[in-house]
């Protein structure tokens, strides 16, 4: 069970342009994967921003999904949500690790993502965190999108893509100093 311990929690960040945010689910746990959802969109529309939500397989498939859409599509941020309960097997350890570092990895590339795939030992520990009066996990997963949302416009324009950008839209090419340094 969750302790009563408080924990300070940022104030919401305000936007002055329209923010997108895409909500990646895994129903496979539905009344879990359904309160976090609920979380997740109050938090979302309490900072005026809108969302569309996608519902995938498993968790495995959520940093994938997050991937093709930030090729593909225009979200300015990404709130991963869904539940891996252990099992008898490792598959519980390959699921969890291998979709968090899929997540902090394109994390790391720029994208702005909330990771609230819950791992827990029991159904219990999976519904105290996604209770909606309490913890609700998916409302924290969209605080810390929008967070990073905000971070993102106050250091940078919005960039497309994964991975290294060129520094502009110009693409340069080797040649001649004295021609021109672009295509």
């Amino acid at each position: 069970m969750a302790t009563a311990e408080q924990h300070y929690i940022l104030p919401r960040p305000e936007f002055d342009k329209p923010v997108k945010i895409l909500i990646v689910v895994s129903p496979y746990y539905k009344d879990i994967a359904d309160n976090l959802v609920a979380g997740a969109i109050a938090e979302i529309e309490a900072c005026g921003a809108t969302h569309e939500i996608v519902e995938m397989p498993g968790a495995l498939e959520i940093p994938t999904a997050i991937g093709i859409a930030e090729r593909m599509s225009n979200f300015d941020g990404y709130v991963a949500l869904g539940c891996v309960i252990r099992g008898e097997t490792t598959h519980y350890d390959t699921v969890c690790n291998d979709s968090s570092r899929a997540i902090q990895l394109l994390g790391l590339q720029g994208l702005c993502i909330g990771n609230g795939i819950l791992t827990v030992e029991n159904r219990k520990q999976a519904e105290v965190r996604a209770d909606p009066k309490d913890q609700n996990k998916g409302g924290g997963a969209a605080a810390a999108a929008l967070h990073l949302v905000a971070l993102s416009r106050k250091w940078g324009g919005p960039r497309k893509g994964v991975g290294f950008l060129p520094s502009s839209d110009e693409l340069k090419i080797a040649g001649d100093s004295k021609g021109s340094p672009t295509a």
